[in-house]
């Protein structure tokens, strides 16, 4: 696939922003090693995919004359509405009905149809196809496709053609086609790169396919990484993997909300869930950076702002800067006001009250607060825990 890999830069070279890699002085800093950003969340429509989606277009523009038609869960949607916008195609995007507003709203932007069907991608990717059939339009899959891999594997092209002397690549996973794009090209050019994927513990397909040497099917695939929240990877790329992936790693959920977290905190980049997943890895200690030259693909940065807004209070909680507790007290005058004072006195910052005076659960003569604070870390919890507890009945809910 080295040719058509480097066919397809030629291709759609003109369409797409050259974006160069970003060291990340703060990230290198704080692991000991150094960290390299291919930063395709800047990308045109916010993420990797215009590129393979791109690629097959163009390559097989006469069959794409009636339109085109794709399923996705948002940032392939927008790269095939985007070029085909760009070319002058009509375009009608099947979309799962969670989808992310700000990516539903983009792709009609760019002028698509947009639809909105099922609960998950494989409602979404099966009602395209019947479209497709009954419309005469070109499917355009987002992963498990030649041309759609060797459109994203024009990411690899770029990097060794400014940074040849990398030692690894990491990149996120959900259906393969990134990964397989990348692997593909390093892996007949520079066999020496490692290249390792990264999915959600919550959609870890290709981890569980690449377990049991065949493609399998999830019951579920419910992350926020929305992104890489598929549940079967594809044949084409399950091969890919197989023969050209040195490393799969899994994250939890905390650990890409705190990720997300890091990227705006630390490098005033907004990113989305899938395009944190390297970070999450690394920032877990489960990457062997020391000494090496390391590669973070940063996939797209398409995210909802309520979703951001969870993101951080999740990511807050994870690194000890955020709790809840639920406090009982006497529902008398000042009760209220000694407990602020409490708080106060241990320097935590009271970010939000609800106070309940009709809780079943508890007597007439008390009242349940539910109190989130700002805190300074995991010892700073312990010690209003442990301040809190001796003075009133506490639960800790968050």
């Amino acid at each position: 696939m080295l040719y058509e890999i480097t066919e397809s830069y030629g291709r759609i070279k003109n369409y797409i922003k050259h974006l160069p890699l970003y060291y990340s002085n703060n990230f290198s800093e704080m692991t000991g090693a150094d960290i390299y950003f291919k930063l395709e969340n800047l990308q045109r429509t916010g993420s990797f995919k215009i590129r393979g989606a791109l690629n097959c277009i163009l390559k097989n523009i006469d069959r794409c004359k009636d339109g085109v038609i794709a399923a996705s869960a948002g940032n392939h949607a927008q790269g095939v509405a985007f070029s085909a916008k760009s070319l002058g195609l009509k375009a009608v995007i099947v979309m799962p009905e969670f989808t992310p507003m700000v990516k539903v709203n983009n792709t009609r932007g760019y002028g698509a149809e947009v639809i909105l069907f099922g609960r998950s991608f494989e409602d979404a990717y099966k009602h395209a196809v019947t479209l497709a059939k009954e419309r005469g339009l070109q499917f355009i899959h987002p992963f498990d496709d030649p041309d759609v891999i060797a459109g994203q594997g024009t990411i690899a092209y770029e990097i060794l053609s400014e940074k040849s002397d990398i030692d690894q690549i990491v990149v996120p996973v959900g259906g393969g086609g990134l990964i397989s794009g990348i692997a593909e090209y390093v892996k007949n050019t520079r066999p020496e790169i490692k290249i390792i994927g990264v999915q959600a513990e919550e959609a870890a397909g290709m981890v569980s396919s690449l377990s049991e040497g065949r493609v399998v099917s999830l019951a579920s695939s419910f992350t926020f990484a929305e992104g890489i929240a598929v549940k079967k990877v594809g044949d084409l790329t399950f091969r890919c993997c197989q023969n050209c992936v040195d490393e799969m790693i899994t994250v939890s959920e905390n650990e890409i909300a705190l990720a997300v977290l890091e990227y705006i905190e630390r490098a005033k980049l907004v990113v989305e869930g899938a395009g944190a997943a390297p970070l999450a890895a690394l920032l877990a200690g489960k990457l062997d950076i020391a000494g090496k030259k390391t590669v973070l693909v940063v996939s797209g940065g398409n995210i909802d702002v309520t979703t951001i807004n969870r993101i951080i209070s999740r990511g807050m909680t994870a690194t000890g800067r955020f709790m809840t507790v639920a406090i009982i007290l006497p529902d008398v005058p000042g009760a209220l006001t000694a407990l602020s004072g409490e708080i106060s006195s241990l320097n935590a910052n009271i970010h939000e009250i609800v106070h309940i005076r009709n809780d079943h659960n508890i007597p007439l003569s008390r009242s349940r607060v539910n109190i989130s604070l700002e805190t300074r870390g995991f010892e700073h919890i312990e010690q209003i825990m442990e301040r809190l507890s001796a003075l009133y009945e506490v639960t800790r809910l968050v």
